[in-house]
């Protein structure tokens, strides 16, 4: 894939870091949640990489590059008007795909969120899950369940999205998420900002959510019993 240095540089490396993983991550704790067994183990893996990668995002979106900011692309009535009316011409998303992005991102962080409490009572148990009840856990894990149908459908509609502007109105939207680089505006406004600095911050604010997350200011488990031979 040739990528032409004249065209702006759209989608950050970060950003795009971020997409591709999250799309492994969540293929990841799909395919093990259906194996189930030692594989929820993984599950678990994958639903605390999605955590850290939303974590990621959210912080990003306000103090990452200038496409990658959600004051820069959230899906306002006046900028969903103005998309419907033709007059949108700015470079990354359109409001009606800002739509489509922002309800990704919720529904994930709302799984990922209740996964932490979440208990199966068989193969599975969040690490957060002796900070609430037994009866807000199983509402939880409920929901937790539930909301995998609603992930199914938000991705096939991603992805017929996508094949839609590729195949339809020849409008390219993988290849610009790989390269970073716009390939039908050469006149639009390059990112700018989110230098290593920020990423930095991001970063370390990612490492300490993930931290938390993972169980990092509960107590350490009891120690065993001693074993007295009797």
């Amino acid at each position: 894939m040739s990528v032409d240095n004249r065209q702006p540089l759209v989608w950050d490396l970060p950003l795009r870091l971020f997409h591709w993983l999250l799309a492994v991550c969540v293929i990841g704790a799909i395919v093990t949640v259906k194996l189930g067994g030692g594989w929820m183990a993984w599950h678990e893996r994958f639903g605390l990489a999605i955590f850290g990668l939303l974590v990621f995002r959210l912080v990003w979106g306000v103090i990452g590059s200038t496409h990658a900011r959600f004051a820069r692309f959230f899906p306002t009535p006046g900028r969903l008007l103005a998309w419907w009316r033709g007059r949108w011409d700015r470079p990354g998303h359109t409001p009606l795909a800002a739509l489509s992005v922002l309800a990704m991102l919720l529904v994930l962080a709302f799984q990922a969120t209740t996964g932490l409490f979440a208990d199966d009572d068989i193969a599975f148990s969040g690490p957060l899950r002796q900070v609430v009840d037994s009866a807000t856990s199983s509402r939880l894990t409920g929901w937790h369940m539930q909301m995998e149908w609603v992930i199914y459908g938000l991705v096939a509609l991603h992805l017929a999205a996508v094949a839609f502007y590729s195949l339809v109105l020849r409008k390219p939207l993988i290849r610009p998420m790989i390269t970073g680089r716009s390939v039908d505006d050469e006149d639009a406004e390059p990112a700018r900002g989110g230098g290593w600095a920020v990423l930095l911050i991001a970063l370390a604010i990612t490492v300490g959510a993930l931290w938390v997350a993972s169980g990092g200011l509960l107590p350490p488990p009891p120690e065993p019993a001693p074993d007295l031979g009797w």
